[in-house]
């Protein structure tokens, strides 16, 4: 069993509101990353039974000293691990990270975990994570999984949503 950082993903938010409570997609099933492990549908069912939202830690870039909020909420769907969190406005890291997302520049999460059950599928030339122990999901700058996209960033200013509005769309030509 090995511990390891997994693929950041493009934070899908659903709303970032002025009280730091964001939502999104912590991780997406059947989508090879760029280290090459595919995520199985139902591979965080046991960790989500075992440890619930508040005891998975909600950090900045993986850093273990920088806890920025908590998790509220984790579901698997057909999509994938759906996650609702709150970002701690009291603190310095927490406040500039806020900003950074309901700006859209920091829109990405990348999960912590241990694996418990995997196979290696030659064909896809990938590791399939069957089984996993979440530790800890991350905010993160850059993410590796491509697929996933921000939706929306509701705010007071309606300009900020504006500019995330015309970058989602522009994404969405390239």
């Amino acid at each position: 069993m090995q511990h390891k950082h997994g693929s950041p993903i493009e934070l899908d938010i659903k709303a970032i509101g002025d009280d730091g409570l964001f939502a999104g997609y912590a991780s997406v099933f059947n989508v090879k990353d760029r280290g090459g492990d595919i995520v199985m549908p139902g591979a965080f069912t046991k960790s989500l039974q075992t440890y619930p939202p508040a005891r998975v830690k909600l950090l900045y870039q993986h850093n273990t000293t920088e806890p920025i909020g908590v998790w509220t909420k984790f579901e698997e769907d057909r999509r994938g691990l759906k996650a609702e969190g709150r970002l701690i406005l009291e603190t310095a890291k927490g406040r500039e990270v806020h900003a950074l997302m309901k700006a859209g520049a920091v829109d990405g999460l990348s999960i912590g975990f241990r694996t418990i059950r995997d196979a290696v599928d030659r064909e896809k030339g990938a590791r399939l994570l069957h089984e996993l122990e979440l530790r800890e999901v991350s905010i993160v700058t850059f993410p590796m999984n491509e697929d996933a996209t921000v939706s929306s960033v509701k705010s007071t200013n309606a300009s900020v949503s504006e500019l995330v509005a015309a970058i989602s769309a522009a994404r969405a030509n390239l």
